[in-house]
């Protein structure tokens, strides 16, 4: 079973539909026993850093997920859920993140060209950098779905993918169990769904 967290950030529905698709077992949920007992759990998020960290904080989910990953268990942060899994994001102002993967998330702007819009919207190519089970299925280049204006970076050693908008963007991440998409794999078609499936099929024992 795959445990979407629902922590009030985010569109679940297409996520868990996507999830569906693929032949996932899901379920969306905030009970940390439901969490615990789920073989992969997903992060989503969209929308601002602060709040999202504020309410996973609230919920005490932020404590759970950091339980959850030194567990082993696979977990797969994705775009603004992604982001909070790093130690801190610089987006209107300085805010503290899960810690789970070394690095930072700073704006776009003043790093891209100044008449390349922000938020970056559209489709783009992955280029790999580190070989990731979640890329079993899809080949160097396959596009996928971004909608950010805020990055990850000083996490090089952790990048699997990076994806070009006027600079070479981190697009994807993992460090042991944690993974992390900074584009939206439930909006990138086939390529998203694959991606998908591949997470659904890790185990503890096959990542640890």
């Amino acid at each position: 079973m795959v445990a979407i967290v629902d922590y009030g950030v985010g569109n679940l529905f297409s996520l868990e539909c996507s999830l569906n698709a693929v032949g996932a077992e899901v379920t969306v949920t905030a009970d940390p026993n439901v969490l615990k007992n789920a073989d992969q759990v997903i992060l989503p998020g969209v929308g601002a850093f602060e709040d999202a960290a504020k309410k996973l904080r609230s919920t005490g989910l932020d404590r759970v997920l950091k339980e959850l990953a030194d567990s082993g268990k696979p977990l797969l942060g994705i775009c603004l859920g992604m982001q909070l899994l790093f130690e801190k994001s610089y987006e209107y102002g300085e805010h503290e993140g899960l810690g789970l993967i070394p690095g930072q998330v700073v704006a776009m702007e003043g790093v891209i060209p100044s008449e390349l819009k922000i938020p970056h919207i559209g489709w783009n190519a992955l280029k790999f950098r580190n070989p990731t089970p979640i890329f079993a299925d899809i080949q160097q280049g396959d596009c996928v779905y971004f909608v950010h204006s805020y990055y990850a970076t000083n996490c090089e050693e952790f990048v699997t993918a990076t994806a070009e908008y006027g600079a070479e963007l981190t697009a994807s991440v993992a460090r042991k169990n944690v993974f992390g998409c900074q584009f939206h794999p439930e909006k990138s078609g086939s390529v998203g769904l694959a991606i998908l499936k591949a997470f659904t099929r890790l185990k503890e024992e096959d990542i640890c």
